[in-house]
């Protein structure tokens, strides 16, 4: 299926590592011009390699996403040098998972500053110029654990919600101006923030996180831990034409871990 991405301009944020590079790697094969972000400028500048060698026109800005004046001159340089965007893909940002016993107040605000002002910070300039162009996708990738509270990721799942609220009501809001904005929610999925998540949830239940890691696997119905390509291959649908109807949803992609209608 072509999914009539060649030669469109897509911004991703948290794109060096994790489920965000995997979608710079899936637009990249689709022909898009793909723009990263990234807190760090090493891990950015590998990634960046890593694409060129694979044929992927691809650039890269070192920003913190958390600062909102960094954001906002991070979007501003990327439209002044690589033109207009047509998708942003929003990865960056997570908050700590903490057991319930251990969190503060502290850790409360740290975790909307690190999930949600991360995503909003990017999304608010760049909705607004996609709402003037009269086109536009967006995809944030967000969390189960927003539906689902777990006593491990209580802020985390929190700034989650507000992020699937804030998407949704976005997506009415700038439907008539021909941008679509959409959610898609991981389940467990093998990255690098999977391992923090087994580190605290191993610290609340006193046990190894190996034996963590294959109760997961033996509770989800498919019996295996989701890769982030898989993840990336549902965000590159959502932002195609292809998806041209699809607005205000959110995609739970937990393996069906939870049972539910939504």
């Amino acid at each position: 299926m072509d999914l009539e991405l060649g030669g469109r301009h897509v911004l991703i944020t948290g794109g060096s590592k994790g489920i965000g590079y995997a979608c710079a790697e899936e637009f990249g094969r689709e022909g898009a011009r793909v723009t990263l972000v990234a807190r760090h400028r090493e891990g950015l500048d590998a990634a960046l390699q890593r694409l060129a060698s694979q044929g992927v026109e691809c650039r890269g800005f070192a920003a913190d996403l958390t600062q909102a004046d960094a954001a906002q001159g991070m979007v501003d340089s990327v439209y002044r040098e690589s033109g207009n965007v047509d998708v942003l893909v929003n990865c960056a940002g997570a908050a700590l998972r903490t057991p319930f016993d251990e969190l503060t107040p502290q850790a409360w605000r740290d975790a909307m500053q690190a999930k949600f002002f991360t995503y909003i910070h990017v999304m608010d300039p760049v909705i607004k110029r996609m709402g003037a162009a009269g086109s536009g996708a967006i995809v944030n990738v967000v969390g189960s654990g927003g539906k689902v509270a777990s006593p491990i990721h209580l802020p985390g799942g929190s700034a989650n919600a507000a992020l699937m609220l804030a998407s949704a009501g976005l997506a009415a809001a700038y439907g008539p101006a021909g941008v679509r904005v959409n959610v898609v929610n991981p389940g467990i999925t093998l990255t690098g923030r999977m391992n923090e998540g087994l580190a605290a949830e191993a610290r609340l239940r006193h046990i190894d996180t190996q034996e963590i890691l294959v109760q997961h696997q033996q509770r989800l119905p498919l019996r295996r831990i989701a890769q982030p390509e898989e993840i990336a291959n549902a965000v590159v649908f959502l932002s195609s034409t292809r998806a041209s109807y699809i607005t205000g949803a959110v995609l739970s992609m937990e393996g069906a871990v939870v049972p539910m209608v939504v």
